[in-house]
């Protein structure tokens, strides 16, 4: 008798693959349109690796922040195209300068930041046009974005968390967990014939990585992709 496979399983959403949102901080996006905001403190959420800056905003609202490196409690973070340009402050890309660290970068107007989000990340200004501005980005690809998407200036503080190590298994696993993040990660032919079409009791025979087939469902589309096209051409 069979059973899904680690990402058919993760798909369906049960309770051992869902992340525990209900333990996490606050959904950590910039506020739309201009405003300013007061940091009240530097709180850590388990959602996020970096540490997250709880604001209040100028009509008594609360809300949190990716926390770029160098700012403080008590400082004023602006956000608008007329913000001044300084780092905690978030401006649209074509009111940047080049050559400034940026974090949490719109991918669209007003989306609130999905780019350079982790700890001691950021991007950069590589070319600005006037219909749109190449950044380049952590993992050092360079990507078009529109000119009104928005970016906070500076990088993303806690840049030393990768220096320490986890030291065990267990404590990499729990970590990974907690952002329902897939650890360990195995290849298929040293699974059993049970949990992958790869797997068997002889992990060393490599002969049934075979080209997953046009029609595979997913989970099965597995292994060498498959050629656009086969025969003699005619």
């Amino acid at each position: 008798m069979g059973k899904n496979l680690i990402q058919q399983a993760r798909g369906r959403g049960g309770p051992t693959y869902r992340a525990p949102s209900f333990r996490y901080l606050a959904d950590v996006k910039l506020r739309s349109g201009s405003w300013q905001a007061t940091i009240l403190d530097f709180e850590k959420s388990q959602a996020q690796s970096a540490p997250l800056a709880k604001l209040r905003y100028e009509d008594g609202t609360e809300g949190y922040l990716i926390s770029p490196e160098g700012v403080s409690v008590g400082m004023t973070l602006s956000t608008g195209p007329d913000a001044e340009v300084k780092i905690g402050n978030s401006l649209p890309l074509k009111s940047i300068p080049e050559g400034l660290f940026l974090c949490n970068i719109e991918a669209q107007p007003g989306d609130g930041g999905k780019f350079a989000r982790t700890s001691g990340t950021f991007g950069r200004i590589v070319t600005k046009t006037p219909t749109k501005i190449t950044l380049l980005l952590p993992s050092k690809k360079s990507r078009d974005f529109h000119p009104e998407c928005r970016a906070t200036i500076g990088l993303v503080a806690g840049a030393g968390r990768l220096e320490k190590p986890f030291f065990k298994a267990g404590n990499l696993y729990h970590a990974k967990a907690a952002k329902n993040k897939k650890y360990p990660s195995i290849s298929g032919a040293v699974q059993n014939a049970v949990d992958h079409p790869f797997g068997n009791k002889r992990s060393s025979r490599k002969s049934k990585a075979r080209p997953a087939p046009k029609n595979a469902p997913p989970g099965r589309n597995v292994g060498m992709i498959h050629p656009s096209r086969t025969g003699r051409k005619k």
